[in-house]
């Protein structure tokens, strides 16, 4: 899977000279929360709407109305984007996006291609693909199983599930005793019975759902 697969294409964006006050309005209205920031079609920052309402006075101050109007009307993109960003390519793998984010600590990338931004990824976005890479919509039976961490494991398991039809195969890692643990998902013919079959191949089911 790879990241153009799952990305919002061409995005809204904004300029450095945006007023926060129309980003702000822009957020509300299209119900995202990044907008990226662009000079000739070319990424240059982010802002978040958490930057904008940082940015915004609290209701605690002490400004009128009309001074609260005034310095938001001065206020631009410029003033609290966030630059360089941390982005990724529309042919890289989803799963190094979704590294990226969980290394920064970033809940959404730019997708980059060509110095041009063209999508945009978000956490939504990876959860929709973390849903179809488990099979989750094609309803079956959700088997784990416990294997030794060696060449052609996995084979055992494969030749256990005919009738049924393995639709999800995912690793939860090296567990103790340097065996890795499987999560199959199995749908079709005599799905009710992988577990069984598996057992008599002498492979270790841990859960069933």
């Amino acid at each position: 899977m790879l990241v153009r697969d799952w990305m919002t294409a061409d995005p809204e964006t904004v300029t450095a000279a945006t007023p926060v006050m129309e980003a702000m309005q822009r957020l509300r209205e299209g119900g995202f929360r990044r907008l990226p920031v662009v000079r000739d079609g070319r990424l240059v920052g982010i802002v978040t709407d958490r930057d904008l309402k940082e940015a915004t006075p609290s209701k605690a101050t002490t400004l009128s109305v009309y001074e609260l109007n005034y310095l938001l009307s001065k206020l631009t993109i410029k003033d609290v984007m966030t630059a360089p960003v941390m982005t990724i390519g529309p042919d890289d793998p989803i799963e190094e996006a979704a590294l990226v984010m969980e290394t920064h600590r970033v809940s959404g990338l730019p997708v980059v291609e060509g110095g041009k931004i063209v999508g945009i990824l978000t956490i939504t976005d990876l959860l929709r693909a973390f849903v179809r890479n488990y099979g989750m919509r094609e309803g079956g039976a959700r088997v784990t199983i416990d294997l030794p961490d060696e060449p052609g494991v996995l084979a055992r398991a494969a030749e256990a599930a005919p009738p049924s039809n393995v639709v999800a195969v995912v690793t939860d890692g090296v567990i103790e005793g340097h065996r890795r643990r499987l999560v199959l998902r199995v749908t079709g013919d005599g799905a009710a019975g992988f577990p069984e079959r598996l057992a008599a191949k002498g492979i270790d089911v841990v859960d069933v759902r």
